[in-house]
């Protein structure tokens, strides 16, 4: 029977893919198999949880799924020794209106699978303080059991004392206690952590990582704070219908954005998946019957794109006589033009009118329900889908026919509905679940 944790803080930024990440390597060099989840909406971590665990890690969303689908999920931990769900943002941290089975928090996959929370605490600039966080979020809502914390970015012996102590008297125990280290900080850019798969060295860093941990941290008693764990048989599945048959998926650095589980259910529904990189002036493959180009990075490699004229025109191509569609920076890739960070402007595939540029960034972030006013590849006209959204590019013109009527989690109506021109869809949202 697996044992079930929950690695979660107050807030971003305080450590918590490190810790996920050093203490699925430590258990897994023990011999341990390690499964992890990701709460919420992030297409970048599950990577790194692979690169740790030698398993593919999902995300699980309370807001977009039910909890047949995070059953059904959540299941494929069934075999291994311990699962490990890292949280986003702060634990209780979610959106005002209830969606599907909850508002997003962490909070709610804790209480829902009955896992108790490792808080990643970092009492930079404080240090009895912190333990008075750690009793607030331990005392905020019934049902979510606090296994413990670890500090992280403690300054000193005599600071780490403090909050020891303060933690102590509280009565949290305390997992252990982790030095400044910069050795294993994880580089960044503007939306999160760079990509596992762009890191050479991320093994050697995930294993520096490890020993770290090890070293300052209990692992036998964070291990025996996990809850016993049987998955509860799932009613349903992900019951998400392919795009097609034979799906051509745009994949590289500039195209990587896709949910790990939207690719799982479309082989289990049958389909093919075949990739293919436009960084590599590769167009789609000519046998199959949709294109799929996901979101990513088009704006660090705009002019590489717009001079990949193999590419370009192989997707012209294929929209004259089968389905493509984009998700956020795929569908900047569809549009006319993309003006880069730089100012630049790069011409794209044309294939819709978008422009987009990011010489003026602002940041959109959020969950998304979209009404579709047309069919799209999968899905019907009058279809509800939940997703999400987070880039910072600026709608400069976006000419063609609305795909949809989208909503923001409070229920207001915004501007990014997404687009259609012939066979031809596109959308800033990243695809999470359909809402049935």
């Amino acid at each position: 029977m697996a044992a079930g944790l929950v690695i979660s803080a107050p807030a971003s930024g305080v450590g918590k893919t490190t810790l996920t990440l050093a203490l699925a390597r430590a258990w897994r060099q023990r011999g341990l198999n390690v499964q992890c989840f990701k709460s919420g909406p992030d297409y970048i971590d599950p990577a790194f949880h692979a690169a740790a665990t030698g398993r593919a890690s999902v995300n699980v969303d309370s807001w977009a799924m039910d909890r047949g689908t995070i059953a059904h999920l959540v299941s494929r931990g069934t075999d291994a020794d311990i699962v490990l769900a890292e949280g986003s943002m702060g634990l209780f941290d979610g959106v005002a209106a209830r969606g599907v089975s909850g508002t997003g928090a962490t909070a709610d996959i804790a209480e829902m699978l009955g896992w108790p929370v490792v808080l990643v605490i970092d009492p930079s600039g404080q240090a009895q303080t912190a333990a008075a966080i750690a009793a607030g979020l331990r005392d905020y809502r019934h049902g979510v059991r606090l296994a413990g914390v670890v500090l992280n970015r403690v300054a000193s012996p005599r600071h780490q004392e403090l909050v020891r102590r303060a933690l102590n008297d509280a009565g949290i125990v305390v997992f252990g206690a982790l030095p400044r280290h910069a050795e294993i900080s994880l580089p960044k850019r503007h939306l999160g952590l760079v990509q596992a798969e762009e890191q050479a060295e991320i093994g050697k860093l995930i294993d520096e990582a490890a020993r770290f941990v090890i070293e300052h941290v209990d692992l036998d008693a964070v291990l025996r704070s996990a809850a016993r764990w049987s998955p509860q048989p799932a009613a349903n599945g992900l019951n998400v219908t392919p795009p097609g048959q034979r799906i051509a998926l745009a994949r590289d650095a500039a195209f990587s954005f896709v949910y790990p589980h939207m690719l799982e259910a479309w082989r289990a529904a049958g389909a093919e998946i075949s990739t293919f990189s436009p960084l590599a002036d590769e167009g789609p493959d000519t046998s199959a019957d949709v294109c799929w180009l996901p979101g990513g990075y088009p704006e660090l490699h705009a002019g590489r794109i717009a001079a990949n004229a193999h590419f370009r025109n192989g997707l012209r191509a294929f929209a004259e006589t089968r389905p493509v569609h984009g998700e956020c920076g795929g569908y900047m890739v569809l549009g006319n033009a993309l003006t880069d960070a730089e100012g630049a402007r790069h011409e794209m595939t044309g294939l819709l009118g978008l422009e987009t540029s990011f010489a003026k960034r602002r940041m959109h972030l959020g969950y998304r329900l979209a009404a579709l006013a047309a069919a799209m590849p999968g899905f019907q006209a009058g279809a509800r889908l939940r997703g999400h959204e987070f880039h910072y590019s600026t709608i400069l013109t976006q000419p063609d026919t609305p795909l949809a009527v989208v909503h923001d989690a409070s229920g207001a109506v915004i501007a990014e509905t997404g687009s259609r021109r012939g066979r031809v869809t596109g959308t800033f949202f990243h695809l999470i679940a359909e809402d049935r």
